[in-house]
């Protein structure tokens, strides 16, 4: 097939932010796939295919020997479109970014159609989205105003908990104002037109290649790491991989172009991360639903010492829903016993708690000022409704 026109290519990638797509982006419409002159709108914009209509050939052997010097310019111009998606931010780009009126702006880490990005829409569904390229970027994002809230996952069901995130909640001085639970449903997508049968290789995060390990080993390709689901799915993309696979949400196929081949690979079907959703200000607690509470303290040394910090919720009927203890950075190590054999040193350690009470509850205050009489340090990162919609 000879393309000799295509009106508007770089309209098939328009801004990712909130926006529900009701088209399909029709990317590899005019390499060598079933296409007639008309292929569809992107946005309000007309796509057509000029040239030898004769192009319905979407035999995956075919493929390759379609793109050739012919093509050059038009996948040079694929390329460049995919540029125009909303780059993610680092901390170089906060001093300049621009204002977007009053809508809620949601920072979240990964690529527009990430997995992060989908509990950031749940959570507000008319949100403007802010791709981040790391976790900290989503902290500073919304400590300087770029953004209203950041969307980050803290624990998965299956590989546990997100220790970085813990760490960062400590070192900002944001709070929790809500949770979302996510059912996580890995999507094998590939190019318009590969077959499952001719991937080779799958590109995903780590977390999703290893939990989707038994579909993987029944179809025997090569695992290749990327640090984003929906960076991956960009790259086969922008690459032209037609040997390769991608782990993603069954939204970034839509952003991309990408077919999806397989649902639900993942090997265990009740997969949830939990994601917090964190905001300059806190929330008033309120006792009129069902509230989290979130707290990090340090303890004294001594025999019984996590025991008596543990009952001070036991007492009160307080359920703890989570722990987690993490070493402090500062002075990891603690002196413990100074003899004649040697100086014996163990780590200090952060406590992370989470438990089934609001702070308006006296219950709740009652229990934080009897562990303050032996915490060396105590700091409530959130009071917030729970999520128990999955």
């Amino acid at each position: 097939m000879a393309v000799k026109n295509l009106i508007n290519l770089g309209c098939l990638f328009p801004q990712v932010g909130c926006a529900q797509f009701s088209e399909k982006p029709s990317v590899y419409a005019c390499l060598g796939l079933k296409c007639s002159e008309f292929i569809g709108f992107s946005g309000n914009h007309a796509i057509r295919c000029l040239g030898d209509q004769n192009c319905s050939s979407n035999s995956a052997s075919e493929l390759p020997s379609v793109v050739d010097n012919r093509e050059s310019s038009l996948a040079n111009k694929l390329q460049k479109d995919l540029t125009s998606l909303p780059r993610p931010l680092s901390v170089s780009d906060f001093s300049t970014f621009p204002s977007h009126g009053s809508k809620v702006r949601v920072s979240f880490k990964g690529e527009p159609g990430s997995y992060s990005e989908d509990a950031a829409l749940k959570a507000y569904p008319q949100c403007e989205t802010v791709p981040c390229n790391e976790f900290e970027d989503a902290f500073k994002a919304v400590e300087l105003w770029i953004a209203d809230r950041a969307v980050l996952p803290i624990e998965n069901s299956l590989s546990g908990s997100i220790h970085r995130n813990y760490d960062l909640l400590l070192r900002h001085r944001l709070h929790i104002v809500g949770e979302v639970q996510l059912p996580v449903n890995f999507c094998l997508l590939a190019l318009p037109g590969i077959p499952l049968e001719r991937l080779k290789r799958v590109l995903s995060h780590p977390q999703a290649l290893a939990q989707s390990d038994n579909f993987l080993s029944k179809l025997g390709v090569v695992r290749e790491n990327f640090e984003d689901t929906a960076g991956a799915a960009q790259l086969v993309v922008s690459k032209r991989m037609f040997d390769a696979g991608v782990i993603a949400t069954a939204r970034a196929a839509e952003i991309y172009g990408l077919n999806i081949v397989a649902k639900a690979i993942q090997d265990e079907p009740d997969n949830f991360t939990r994601f917090i959703i964190l905001a300059r200000d806190p929330i008033i607690p309120r006792t009129d639903k069902a509230f989290k509470t979130s707290i990090v303290f340090t303890l004294e040394e001594g025999p019984g010492v996590i025991f008596k910090a543990l009952a001070v919720f036991a007492l009160r009927d307080i359920n703890l829903t989570k722990i987690e203890s993490r070493p402090q950075r500062k002075q990891p190590l603690r002196v413990v016993d100074d003899s004649n054999n040697g100086t014996a040193k163990y780590f200090d350690y952060l406590f992370y708690i989470d438990f089934e009470a609001s702070m308006a509850e006296s219950r709740a205050q009652n229990a934080l000022g009897h562990l303050q009489e032996f915490a060396t340090f105590l700091r409530i990162l959130g009071s917030y409704p729970i999520d128990a919609a999955a």
